[in-house]
């Protein structure tokens, strides 16, 4: 399992595999952020099964990252940690998509952006919420959440 805890609630990674759902429950993991084109979550057949939010989204520089899903996986995982439970949001690789939706949960969190950025490099080195274009969607994130 590859996921990297950035926060005390939050976690960012790849797409974990159905086998690694008893380790996230361990964790106090309570929402998956899927945030995957073209593999959506696993169901988890558990008797309490980790909820799963799924906003497919196109790491590409030609189909920008929707601010909608951003916001919506924002609030779904303010919702989640304010009820005590902690949130993996994840992409293919970790690097971007998952990266970028993590720093818009920590600036929903009062985090300014480029600390948000910062923290998620230092915590996980393999993410690039810098790349030409996240960047912007997250700054542009920022801009409307705190408007």
């Amino acid at each position: 399992m590859d996921i990297s805890q950035i926060t005390d609630h939050l976690f960012i990674g790849r797409q974990p595999a159905l086998t690694d759902y008893d380790r996230l429950r361990e964790l106090g993991i309570r929402l998956i952020i899927n945030m995957r084109f073209s593999r959506g979550p696993q169901p988890d057949s558990h008797p309490q099964p980790i909820s799963t939010l799924w906003l497919p989204s196109i790491d590409s520089p030609l189909f920008p990252i929707s601010l909608r899903k951003l916001m919506c996986g924002a609030q779904a995982a303010l919702e989640t940690i304010r009820a005590g439970g902690k949130v993996l949001a994840h992409c293919a690789y970790g690097r971007h998509r998952g990266a970028a939706m993590g720093a818009c949960i920590l600036i929903a969190q009062g985090y300014d952006p480029r600390a948000a950025m910062e923290l998620i490099v230092q915590r996980r080195p393999a993410a690039n919420p810098y790349a030409f274009y996240i960047l912007p969607r997250i700054l542009k994130f920022a801009a409307l959440w705190n408007s």
